[in-house]
Parts: structure tokens; sequence; C-alpha cells
């Protein structure tokens, strides 16, 4: 092995640049010259190779996003672009591939993996809904964004009295949303994973009132049926029968940005450095993530063929807890 590449691919996530910066480090301390691609996918078939060494790497392990940037690529998509990327990366001398992204992006590592190339890939999604991995990289900064600005909310919904819709992203897996509502003491949490109606959340906020609550927060997934816009106008529609109204907070990208935490700076180290243990040793067409507190693999084909289920009994705990 001489020349390995490492790409970001798909949304930004805290921790990315950690990853990247021990794919680069391990990768050297190997012998070999390790080069980055700039802008994903697009700039794969572009060619947009740029070589990364030790200083180049240096001061990134506290910055948000990626420094070799993300974009949008529906040319890969097709087979005439990933065989396009193939002959790019032969070009170039490339001999493994390392992928840091989420579904899309894996989905992406496993049809070059089936076209022959040696690929390995790294869970990364603020949205943890990648089969094959208990956590992805980001989730855990993203959530600590989200229980902070929670937390602010509740402290100004108390003052006046008010009741307010956070949402925050997750696209559609509920996980951001619920491990959010429960961290951050939400009445009520809304996901794409259970049906809710306005009606559901109008009684549950009502009953909180009557029970002497001087606030109310309710937590609401971006992919939910009725996300905060609807939910919105519902209470508006009928404010006058519910007797209130909501305001609304949208988190947004908010909760992509900033410094990783200290859980994403290590996990993101980790599976960089188990990325190039596995090109090492040969083991190709893999995602390196974390099952049960050990930095794992497991294979792209389960990863991009399995959908992953949300733990509901989690939603039991949260409406447990709402007293």
């Amino acid at each position: 092995m001489k020349n390995i590449a490492v790409l970001t691919s798909g949304g930004d996530a805290p921790g990315m640049n950690a990853a990247i910066r021990a794919v680069v480090r391990t990768g050297i301390d190997k012998k070999w010259t390790v080069y980055g691609v700039r802008n994903g996918y697009q700039g794969l078939i572009n060619g947009n190779f740029c070589p990364l060494g030790a200083r180049d790497v240096g001061g990134i392990i506290q910055q948000g996003g990626t420094i070799l940037g993300s974009s949008r690529c529906p040319e890969f998509e097709t087979e005439a672009g990933q065989d396009k990327a193939i002959r790019i990366l032969h070009q170039n001398q490339i001999e493994a591939l390392v992928v840091i992204g989420g579904n899309g992006s894996q989905k992406g590592s496993y049809a070059l993996f089936k076209k022959g190339f040696p690929v390995v890939g790294i869970a990364s999604t603020i949205d943890n809904d990648l089969y094959g991995t208990d956590i992805t990289l980001g989730v855990d900064t993203a959530l600590n964004i989200a229980m902070e600005a929670i937390d602010r909310l509740k402290t100004t919904a108390s003052s006046h009295q008010r009741a307010f819709l956070v949402e925050v992203m997750g696209r559609d897996f509920g996980y951001l949303a619920l491990m959010a509502g429960i961290g951050g003491g939400a009445e009520f949490v809304v996901i794409p994973e259970i049906e809710t109606n306005p009606e559901q959340i109008a009684a549950r906020l009502r009953a909180d009132y009557q029970k002497g609550k001087a606030h109310a927060i309710v937590v609401v997934a971006e992919g939910a049926k009725y996300n905060v816009e609807k939910l919105k106008q519902y209470f508006a529609e009928h404010r006058e029968r519910l007797g209130f109204d909501l305001r609304v907070t949208i988190l947004g990208h908010v909760q992509r940005g900033g410094a990783p935490g200290a859980f994403d700076r290590l996990l993101g180290t980790r599976m960089g450095a188990k990325a190039t243990e596995c090109i090492a040793r040969g083991e190709y067409g893999v995602m390196v993530g974390l099952i049960n507190g050990l930095i794992s693999t497991v294979p792209l084909e389960q990863v991009v063929n399995n959908r992953k289920k949300l733990d509901l009994s989690l939603l039991e705990i949260a409406r447990s807890l709402n007293k």
C-alpha cells in the first residue's frame, strides 16, 4: 500500500475533522501518502485531490464542519459517474478510499466496492440513522446543542408562561428529537415513528397547565407528519377552542455547526484510526462504527440494505417522566 485518499460526503457533522486528522496521521505512520478529496463525490469525479501531511491537519480536531468540504453529486448516483470516479482514482494511483458520511455517502461507498475498488466507510451523521452502529459521528455534539437550546427556551417560557415548539433535525429518524426531549425535560415529543395529532398535544399541555406548570416544551422531529409549521397553523386556527397558542423555534443547521465535543473528537479519532487499520489488513467493503462501546466494523452491504430502528421504549420513558 502506497497511496490512500479520504473524502467527506453528505451533511457535515461535528467530528469529521477529527476523523480526517486520524486517517491522515495514522496513514502517514504506516508510511503511506494520504490525499484529501475536496467537495465529496463531486470532487472525486473532478479529480480534485490534494496531498495531506501531518501539519495540514494540525489544529483541526476542534473545528466543526469538514476542511475537505462536501457537496451533492447527482452524477455519482449513475453507473457512468461511478465508473468515472474509479478511473480517476486509478489515474491518481489511489489504492484505497475512506468515505466519511451518512446513508447516501455509504451507498456510494458500497457502489464503488461492488465495482471492485477498496473502500472503508466511517459512520458520520447527526441523524444517527445508519444501520450497523449504535451512534454516529456528530450526534453527541448535535444533541448537546439541542438540549442547551431547550434549556434556554425553558427560561423564557417559564418567565412568560408560554408553550414552545422546538424543531430538531434528524430527517425521517426520531432519535435526535427523542433524546433531546428526554435530556431537556420536554413535556411532549413528536417523532416520525409514532403518529401524533395536534389534539393529543393540546390535551397534554392543558393537563400540565392544570397541574400548575408555568411553561411547556414540545420537541418535534423535522420528519414528523405534523412538523412545527403544521402544528403552529393548527393551534392558530383553533386557538379559541384550545385556549392557547405556541411559539416556534426551529434549530435547523445550528445543530450541525460549532466545535465538536469531547465525545465526538475521540470518536472521530478512534474511527479514523480503525479505518486505516482495516486498509492495512485488507478489510474492505465495511463501515466503521461503535457497537456496544467498541469501535467495530459492519459490511457495507448490511448498512445499505437495512433500516435502523428507533428504540421506542425510550418514548415510554419520556412519557412516564412527564409529571
